[in-house]
């Protein structure tokens, strides 16, 4: 996903490249320090130049690091999470020495050895021993050695056009706050403009994304366990609830418009497009309707989602930025510098997060979309704070998910084979938003099949 929350869905490389991959590692020689004396690293996520206001800001900061660690030469790379093609990039040694990845995957990364340890660089910085132990237990094994570092993380909200509720004569201060109310107003929406009142994402595994959002919003959850002890919980009474509403909000209601297969870059161009009323997705979707689909920021609002149920919570995500398992000793280090400046120092450092806030600020790029803290709340509220007078989003207009979003329980997506879990339940929204009479009993029971076989249940 782009590096934000719906872009990241996908699923692993096979096991032979993996082996592949570090057969490799232990014969490849390092090229740090080579010719100047300088430690080179790569580092990934260079926004395109499709993005030239966030990749310029992303060049600043690359300067400005390479100013204060002369012994350093960082190379961009625009490498993007990918898990179909991982494994082959790291075996053929083309992948940067850092790399960003969800959540979802961190687990497996560290399970397969495709992550360094750096615990040791890790534990030197200063804040090591501020992280949400909740946050940072993904990037840990049993033993709790550290292999990368959460730089991001994020609640789902529920994105709304306030164009369009003016159109439909609804008011955008004041958004659905239960799960009935976005069934009138998506119904009240597509009644008026014409256009979908509510779109759910249902390929390349953000359908199963969605509809797991959708169950935790309920109460439900679609997994329990953990490790070799995973078993699925699909054919849950809140799962069944969720199809059932989109099955009647598609059906019965015909609000959900004409297209019914988007996935998380075309539902957000058509967001942006003003084609949709409503939809879910992560409280940092912001960010790319403005650098890659020109949305018009007067048009936007973000809130909460409805919870419903004594276990009701959002569902949480995040980034993690972590090291090639072949990096040298000198390379771990240098990238951990790099980590610490260019996505931590924003969070840690007044002085870092005002410099990347205006570099940012400079190109256009948003600066203050909504975040949730890898911290805890205080801080981040602190670090809100000192970018405040660089803020271009419309604040505002978020409010009510800003002000909502720490008093609602977070809980983590599955732990086990999340992505893969998604795929089969991706399958199960398309049959439901496509075949009016689709069984939903049936279609639960055999996901949960699918899934528990793959969890080795």
């Amino acid at each position: 996903m782009k590096r934000t929350a719906g872009s990241w869905r996908g699923r692993t490389g096979s096991a032979l490249v993996v082996a592949l991959a570090l057969g490799l590692m232990t014969t490849a020689c390092s090229d740090d320090e080579a010719g100047d004396g300088k430690v080179k690293i790569s580092v990934s996520n260079l926004p395109p130049k499709t993005e030239q206001a966030t990749r310029d800001a992303f060049l600043a900061r690359v300067a400005e690091f390479e100013k204060a660690n002369p012994d350093i030469d960082i190379e961009p790379n625009e490498y993007e999470w990918d898990p179909t093609t991982f494994a082959a990039q790291l075996a053929g040694r083309t992948l940067p020495t850092t790399v960003m990845f969800p959540f979802t995957d961190g687990q497996a990364l560290i399970e397969r050895g495709q992550l360094a340890d750096i615990t040791s660089e890790v534990e030197a910085l200063p804040y090591a021993g501020d992280f949400n132990p909740e946050v940072l237990q993904v990037v840990q094994d049993d033993d709790e050695k550290i292999y990368g570092v959460p730089v991001e993380a994020y609640g789902i909200g529920l994105s709304y056009n306030r164009a369009l509720f003016e159109e439909a004569g609804l008011d955008p201060d004041a958004p659905p706050t239960t799960w009935e109310q976005v069934r009138e107003y998506s119904d009240t929406i597509a009644e008026e403009t014409g256009k979908a009142g509510y779109a759910q994402m249902s390929q390349n595994n953000t359908g199963g994304w969605m509809l797991t959002t959708l169950t935790y919003a309920l109460g439900g959850r679609i997994q329990e366990g953990s490790g070799d002890d995973a078993k699925a919980t699909i054919d849950n009474p809140e799962t069944k609830r969720v199809l059932e509403l989109l099955h009647d909000m598609r059906w019965e209601d015909d609000s959900m418009g004409k297209n019914q297969l988007f996935e998380w870059g075309t539902i957000n161009q058509a967001f942006a497009a003003g084609q949709i009323g409503m939809y879910m997705s992560g409280s940092d979707v912001y960010n790319s309707l403005v650098t890659e689909n020109s949305i018009d920021s007067t048009t936007y609002g973000l809130t909460v989602l409805p919870l419903d149920g004594a276990d009701a919570g959002v569902l949480g995500g995040g980034s993690i930025v972590g090291v090639r398992p072949d990096a040298t000793p000198a390379e771990r280090e240098a990238a951990v510098k790099w980590i610490d400046f260019y996505y931590l120092g924003k969070l840690t450092d007044e002085q870092a997060a005002t410099a990347d806030a205006e570099a940012l600020a400079k190109t256009k790029a948003p600066v203050g979309t909504p975040k949730l803290p890898i911290f805890d709340a205080e801080q981040l509220a602190e670090a809100d704070a000192w970018v405040e007078k660089f803020v271009n989003v419309p604040e505002a207009q978020m409010a009510s998910f800003k002000e909502g979003i720490l008093a609602q329980p977070l809980v983590p997506e599955p732990a086990v084979k999340a992505q893969e879990t998604y795929a089969v339940l991706d399958a199960v929204v398309q049959k439901v938003l496509t075949d009016e009479n689709a069984d939903i009993d049936e279609l639960l029971s055999e996901a949960n099949d699918n899934v528990d076989a793959l969890l080795g249940g």
